[in-house]
């Protein structure tokens, strides 16, 4: 996969990204994460608006259609297979603990979570960096075989150290590059590469 395919794969992504919002997940540098999203502004490929690009459909299109293409060594090593197998049960267990922090059990019913229990958000962080500790090798693994990938766990990493040091934000707010955050995109990421379906 060349830059500007590796720009507008990191803006699939994104979905509604800035230039260092792509950066930030695909490794390359700003300034060419902006003249490949730029050129791809003028040749119709993306569209802008501020600082935001989107990609255009048939762009959308072309590059999914082009994965195959980039991406068939991941797809067809086993290893790399069974590591993205081993991801999505860490995935699930991710997906619970973060409804767990999202919501709370009282009276029998689940309510949102106002973060006013203190003991309640350190559990929860706790079991996270447990699960951080389980995907490790996991990602590790994945890394060996596209080591982008590492830009993904160094983010994962630098969120939980966050939400460990009280800013319990960066557990899981979606205007920032939250352990959630990081985790979805990272996931999104994983899925286009290995032609697999989000089960929702």
């Amino acid at each position: 996969m060349n830059e500007q395919t590796l720009a507008l794969h990191g803006l699939a992504i994104k979905k509604h990204g800035d230039v260092v919002g792509v950066a930030q997940i695909t490794g390359l540098a700003e300034d060419a994460v902006k003249k490949h999203l730029d050129a791809a502004a003028e040749a119709g490929r993306v569209n802008k608006a501020g600082e935001k690009y989107i990609l255009a459909p048939t762009a959308a299109i072309s590059l999914q259609s082009g994965y195959s293409r980039d991406f068939p060594r991941p797809r067809a090593n086993a290893e790399m297979n069974a590591a993205y197998d081993d991801f999505e049960t860490v995935n699930d267990q991710i997906k619970q603990l973060i409804t767990d922090w999202q919501t709370m059990e009282m009276g029998g019913e689940r309510l949102p979570n106002d973060h006013s229990d203190k003991e309640y958000d350190d559990t929860i962080i706790d079991k996270l960096g447990d699960l951080h500790e389980r995907a490790e090798p996991v990602l590790d693994r994945m890394i060996a075989h596209l080591p982008r990938l590492k830009v993904y766990k160094d983010l994962l990493t630098a969120a939980l150290e966050r939400a460990e040091d009280g800013a319990i934000e960066w557990v899981s707010d979606a205007k920032i590059m939250s352990y959630h955050t990081v985790w979805f995109e990272l996931h999104e990421d994983l899925l286009r590469v290995l032609g697999r379906e989000r089960v929702e």
